[in-house]
């Protein structure tokens, strides 16, 4: 995978297709090919005129993994995806993020308005304000000497997904410390591009993404029917909901 810098760090990315770029931001524990392209986001994206960039979170995937919790706060997150709008010299970009995605897009869409041309939180609603609260005892699941170890659901949940993926865990507990910090309220409302809040309506993780949407200046709200936090990633109506939303928004013939 090619790589670019920000703030001292190599990060992994891949460009697919060509077209009018949509920059998607991976949740916790994943990775760019886990997130978007195993699940399909990338061929519906490119097959609807998009330009999908993917790529790996600090901590994650094929990308550095420090194991400071300092560096892992959202808005430095946030950073990681203008240094990259920069390297590869595009001007504005739809961002599609998912769980912690969906935070870092948050941050990116209140710190620079200017490079966002539409955002898509998924799986992620008013927790984006009020925090998760199952991060401490995920952070014990991932240095938990082994998983027999945890009774914790979610704990056991992101356990397995990070061996699943082979991932550094200490990497992923360091980033869990920080990357999970509320937005204020205030700064919520001040988030001025369109914004489609999607959540599944069996995720107990994100919060509810009307209560997000009504704070949000320009804001929708879509519940995928019968769908959890992991299993909304992929769904056909989450996707159908993103392709209107980015049509009416950022659509596939506009030059950036």
């Amino acid at each position: 995978m090619p790589e670019f810098i920000s703030h001292d760090l190599s990060l992994a990315y891949e460009v697919h297709g060509a077209g009018t770029p949509v920059l998607c931001v991976h949740g916790f524990g994943s990775n760019g090919k886990v997130n978007w392209i195993d699940t399909g986001w990338v061929e519906t994206l490119t097959g609807a005129g998009y330009q999908a960039i993917t790529f790996d979170n600090r901590g994650h995937g094929q990308t550095d993994k420090p194991h400071d919790p300092e560096l892992y706060y959202p808005g430095l997150m946030a950073e990681d995806c203008v240094a990259l709008l920069d390297h590869l010299g595009i001007g504005r970009a739809a961002v599609l993020g998912y769980s912690m995605g969906a935070r870092i897009a948050a941050f990116l869409a209140f710190a620079h308005p200017e490079r966002v041309a539409a955002a898509i939180f998924g799986g992620m609603g008013m927790n984006l304000v009020n925090g998760l609260t199952d991060g401490n005892d995920i952070i014990a699941g991932l240095r938990a000497p082994k998983l027999s170890d945890l009774t914790h659901p979610t704990a056991r949940q992101f356990r397995i997904f990070a061996d699943h993926t082979g991932s550094d865990r200490e990497a992923l507990a360091a980033c869990m410390e920080t990357s999970r910090q509320p937005m204020a309220r205030a700064d919520v409302r001040r988030i001025e591009v369109p914004v489609l809040v999607a959540v599944g309506e069996a995720d107990d993780m994100a919060g509810r993404p009307e209560a997000l949407a009504e704070l949000l200046p320009r804001a929708e709200a879509v519940l995928v029917p019968r769908r959890d936090h992991m299993r909304t990633t992929g769904d056909k109506v989450f996707k159908e909901a993103a392709l209107a939303f980015l049509a009416k928004n950022f659509p596939a013939a506009t030059i950036s």
